[in-house]
């Protein structure tokens, strides 16, 4: 990081795990329920997020071979990498979001903003790769 306030990009997972625009709700809703960490997936086609899914977008929808594209929002779920880190880890806070994609001015995908469970910081790359091989040890 700079010796300067950090900007979204850098405190940004850039290896977020990601998810084809044609998933169904049921393999989406199985993605959700597979990691106590997952709270939202990045739908992306060719390198752009098409949308966003939590829990509460799948909550009512019965139909398990449905796109989940369809359910799936961008608005107020999407940052750009040249904003400030803490001023948006506040924001995170205030609303109670923890994760944020980070796309460009094309909504290409650049990374995932993850807040911490305390809210004090960001998820890393390295945390998340330890936790990922931590699970599979299990």
């Amino acid at each position: 990081m700079s010796a300067a306030a950090p900007t979204v990009a850098e405190v940004m997972l850039r290896r977020p795990t990601r998810h084809t625009a044609d998933i169904t709700v049921g393999a989406a809703r199985a993605a959700l329920e597979e990691s106590p960490k997952f709270h939202l997936l990045l739908l992306v086609h060719d390198g752009v997020l098409v949308g966003t899914l939590d829990d509460g977008d799948l909550a009512a929808h019965a139909d398990e071979a449905s796109p989940a594209r369809d359910l799936a929002s961008r608005d107020g779920r999407t940052v750009g990498p040249a904003a400030p880190a803490d001023p948006v880890r506040q924001d995170m806070r205030t609303t109670g979001i923890r994760r944020l994609a980070v796309v460009d001015e094309g909504m290409r995908l650049l990374g995932l903003l993850c807040l911490t469970a305390s809210g004090s910081g960001f998820c890393t790359d390295d945390g998340v790769d330890e936790m990922r091989r931590a699970r599979r040890s299990d």
